[in-house]
């Protein structure tokens, strides 16, 4: 893969190793292989150099150097992606951000926390709890950088009752693709002062800019929590049963569906027994609140409805041994999957709530239709499903059709239902094909325009969600 760049060069090494130090400058020969790849994309690229700022201001040194000098910059975290965010396409340079991983400060009159971006996901969430608050944002992958999650908006178990990571997130500092170093946004708790800029960096994965710092709003913790597991004798019993329980008069933290297939191989992969593992299909509920009468009353209401809607029971997981046998399954799902096969991709779609059973079924017919294995599971309380195709032992000519046909077939009933190519995981480079099937001619063109605007030179991340 090749483009206008200019060829690096030991020169440029040398330019670089002067910004910010000969032992955080590393050439393309001493590069690890973890950082040519993400987690499952398939894609792969080694950069020329690596770069391991410690300072917004070598960041913006950096992209100076880069934008002078026409030379293509990747931002990485931890490399967790799933679509090819993080992986040099075009060699030149990548950002290593994951050493930038330093609490600034908690500001608890304000409920805020200003941290940089190479802070890990579990670190927020333990920081902040330990001083009484609550970060919602709960993505699966809990060794992300805060950085990685604000790149692609990630989501989580948590967003149908909180929302996803825009919403908590404040203020950025920003380094653009000229080196600019921005402030976006702020600790303000209302801002209708022009666009809202800020809410573009968030989910651009990358392309307009690297985040360097961000301010992030907290809640109170939740003093008492409890989940459900909800066994049906088939997905769309569990399914149409999801409306009924979010109109209830109190909303879950988490709806998820899963199905038995993957429950088993979780199963296996822990080595570990699941509470149950008779029926089809499950809902996982959660529910969270400041007194257990609170999530008693809800929890009560909602498992009442889950009976009258079909469910064969209802377990009750108010113990810390029931809750780590579910939690940890449910965690440990991608990577089960993963673990079954020889190769697999995902398909991130999002769809309409109502429409959820009726896309994984959809996706059943194609199991059969192209005799492959499809597994999925997701977050029915807000229609984000992750639909994993596996390619087992099929030849490799066989599987990358099969695959394409599967993808291009999944994407378009999930466009004819209203739905949307991707719910958490973003596009990359992997997915952006199917960005551009989804979206009119006039949202891609404004996203172009944006892009252009940010980045003339078309050197941060480029060829990630949208092209030039």
């Amino acid at each position: 893969m090749s483009a206008p760049y200019k060829t690096f060069t030991d020169g440029d090494l040398e330019a670089l190793r002067a910004i910010c130090g000969a032992e955080r400058v590393i050439p393309a020969s001493e590069i690890g292989e973890d950082y040519c790849h993400d987690e499952l994309s398939g894609v792969h690229r080694r950069p020329d150099v690596l770069i391991k700022p410690q300072t917004a201001e070598e960041v913006s040194a950096v992209m100076k150097y880069a934008a002078a000098n026409n030379i293509p910059v990747t931002p990485r975290g931890q490399g967790t992606g799933l679509v090819g965010g993080s992986v040099a396409l075009f060699g030149g340079i990548m950002i290593d951000l994951s050493g930038m991983n330093r609490f600034l400060e908690l500001d608890q009159e304000n409920m805020t926390l200003t941290l940089e971006p190479g802070v890990l996901l579990m670190e927020v969430s333990k920081y902040v709890e330990d001083h009484g608050l609550f970060y919602p944002p709960d993505p699966g992958e809990k060794t992300a950088t805060i950085g990685g999650n604000i790149s692609t908006n990630a989501g989580g178990m948590r967003a149908v009752k909180y929302g996803v990571t825009r919403d908590y997130v404040r203020g950025l500092q920003v380094v653009l693709a000229n080196g600019e170093i921005v402030e976006l946004g702020g600790k303000v708790v209302k801002n209708s002062s022009g666009y809202s800029l800020k809410d573009l960096i968030v989910g651009s994965e990358g392309t307009l800019g690297i985040v360097t710092k961000a301010v992030l709003r907290l809640l109170p913790l939740p003093k008492h929590k409890i989940s459900l597991l909800v066994p049906f004798p088939d997905l769309p019993s569990a399914i149409r049963t999801v409306p009924s329980v979010i109109r209830a008069s109190a909303i879950p933290t988490a709806v998820e569906f899963m199905e038995r297939e993957v429950i088993l191989a979780a199963e296996q992969f822990l080595a570990r027994k699941f509470p149950d593992n008779s029926s089809d299909a499950y809902l996982l509920l959660t529910f969270d609140g400041a007194s257990k009468e609170e999530i008693e009353l809800a929890y009560k209401e909602a498992a009442e409805i889950c009976l009258e809607c079909g469910a064969l029971d209802v377990f009750i997981s108010n113990t810390q041994e029931r809750n780590e046998s579910i939690w940890s399954a449910r965690g440990a799902f991608l990577e089960a999957i993963k673990a079954s096969t020889t190769e697999m991709d995902e398909c991130d779609v999002v769809v309409p709530r109502k429409h959820v059973a009726e896309f994984v079924l959809f996706s059943h017919e194609l199991q059969k239709k192209y005799k492959v294995r499809i597994r999925s599971f997701g977050h029915a309380g807000d229609g984000n499903l992750h639909i994993y195709v596996l390619r087992d032992d099929l030849p490799e000519d066989v599987w990358k059709k099969t695959l394409l046909d599967v993808f291009e077939e999944l994407y378009s009933k999930a466009k004819t239902l209203g739905g949307k190519v991707s719910g958490e995981h973003g596009i990359g480079y992997a997915k952006r094909p199917y960005l551009g099937e989804s979206l009119s001619p006039e949202e891609l063109r404004l996203m172009k325009g944006i892009k252009e605007l940010f980045d003339p030179q078309n050197i941060l991340n480029p060829s990630k969600v949208v092209v030039r």
